[in-house]
């Protein structure tokens, strides 16, 4: 630092001599050359001096114009006030002239200085601002208060370029450092500018620490080590600060109202969906078991109906329940999937297989070429994907109706659609239809089901790296397409 600071004064020293030798220099090429060569009267003179008074203190300041100035008097005495040569003066005129001239100079050398001066404050003001506008910005990029907390000190680091930034919050009594040196922004400052609420300065050492205030309300401090920024731009700084963190903590209490809300609301509309759709087979098996224990009696067809009543709703129930796990854990992301290369061909068949009871009424088409690139997908879950889409097809479309399978590739990945020929889903509820426990206005009375369908297949292909849309015409049918990456 001694280095440093040695080799700062002597250039500024250097600096120094360059500029006064440039002004001597300017002040001697004036004198000589109307002494010599150019005769004109002696305003002629003293004008052209002060013009270049008012160059050197507009370009370097007024210390050097004073400099000048004095000299300029003398010399303009000196060589063009009678008597010539002398620093006498025989008229009492000429010691007006002489004193206005100086007077002029120091005068004119002083409104220049300030304006010079207010121009660099000016320049400094508005890099302030743009540096504050700068900050503020980076205050809004954090999306927790635990990151913005961590991120304020390295943000005033590199916006304001000071050496070390740290911040206390006096909810948390805990301290944000830009940096692992701690020694010149020791906490005991930081906790006492943040309990008393004032701004405290420390210019020996080049250390400011402003209190975060928002109202009358201190939440915190903030200090900084390095090039001290002005009271304005300190407070300005600590009010942003406190801004930000009560927006902070304001955005986080509402996110966590809302999510408690939203979770109630799923909750509930879990409990009806599930109560519905669960007490239907349980429903049907407990009559047809009730039917089979009593003592009426029944042909072996009829006991053969009951049975398969009693198997068809069981499966229907442990498909329910098979959903619902599948749908906790693909939102809980415990699925680990096994990506291998296959071809599209092997999960279409497996689910049409899977399928062929509901589908049963309804023609398929496969529309899939035999040279389609292999894609990286786990089968079974591929399976379950067309499988759900496919009995989904059925359900909404009339008997008799086609199906239609297709596979191609487009950007890039292998595009594979599910179309039917159904009554189609209008703008609003498609945005919606992929929600959990959504359901058609138009068919949640009439097709069975909990809702959960499409959100299991949309949290399945995303889970791929792929997407999944629909497009529909009303009366005309809807096609559901997803992508999955080729090998």
């Amino acid at each position: 630092m001694r280095t440093s600071a040695t080799i700062s004064g002597v250039k500024l020293s250097w600096i120094t001599l360059f500029r006064s030798a440039i002004a001597a220099l300017t002040l001697f090429v004036i004198v000589f050359v109307y002494y010599k060569y150019i005769h004109v009267n002696p305003t002629t003179v003293a004008l052209s001096l002060l013009v270049a008074i008012l160059v050197v203190s507009a370009a370097w300041g007024f210390k050097y114009a004073i400099a000048m100035s004095i000299a300029a008097t003398l010399c303009f005495n000196f060589f063009f006030l009678p008597p010539v040569g002398t620093l006498t003066i025989a008229d009492p005129q000429n010691w007006v002239a002489l004193l206005a001239f100086l007077f002029t100079g120091l005068v004119a050398s002083h409104l220049s200085e300030r304006v010079r001066r207010e121009a660099r404050d000016s320049r400094r003001r508005r890099i302030e601002v743009e540096k504050l506008y700068a900050f503020s910005q980076r205050l809004l990029l954090a999306d927790n208060t635990a990151e913005l907390l961590k991120s304020i000190p390295f943000h005033v680091v590199e916006i304001f370029g000071v050496r070390e930034a740290a911040l206390h919050i006096s909810g948390k009594d805990q301290i944000y450092r830009s940096g692992a040196g701690t020694e010149e922004l020791p906490s005991n400052m930081l906790k006492d500018v943040s309990s008393h609420g004032e701004l405290t300065v420390t210019a020996e050492k080049g250390i400011s620490v402003v209190p975060l205030k928002m109202g009358v309300k201190t939440m915190g401090s903030l200090a900084m080590r390095g090039e001290l920024l002005s009271y304005e731009t300190l407070e300005a700084v600590g009010g942003l600060v406190a801004i930000a963190v009560e927006r902070a903590d304001a955005l986080e209490k509402l996110m966590r109202n809302e999510a408690s809300r939203e979770s109630e609301r799923l909750r509930s509309a879990l409990l009806d969906s599930i109560t519905h759709e669960f007490r239907t087979p349980l429903t049907s098996i407990k009559a047809s078991a009730s039917s089979l224990k009593s003592e009426a009696k029944m042909n072996d067809e009829q006991r053969s109906d009951f049975v398969e009543i009693i198997d068809e709703e069981s499966d229907r129930l442990n498909r329910l329940i098979g959903e619902a796990v599948e749908m906790a854990q693909l939102d809980a992301k415990e699925v680990k999937l096994e990506l291998e290369p296959h071809q599209i061909l092997e999960p279409v068949q497996a689910a049409l297989e899977a399928s062929k009871n509901a589908i049963a009424a309804h023609p398929v088409e496969l529309r899939i070429p035999d040279n389609l690139p292999k894609a990286m997908m786990d089968v079974n879950w591929i399976k379950k994907v067309l499988q759900h889409l496919i009995e989904n097809a059925a359900k909404y479309s009339e008997p008799g109706k086609p199906i239609f399978i297709s596979s191609e590739v487009r950007n890039g990945r292998l595009i594979t659609s599910v179309a039917d020929r159904g009554m189609g889903i209008d703008d609003l509820e498609r945005s919606m239809i992929f929600d959990k426990f959504y359901r058609g206005q138009g068919q949640r009375y009439r097709v069975q089901g909990t809702g959960m369908g499409l959100a299991i297949v949309k949290a399945i292909v995303e889970a791929h790296g792929g997407r999944i849309e629909v497009s529909s015409q009303l009366g005309h049918g809807s096609v559901f397409s997803f992508g999955l990456p080729l090998v």
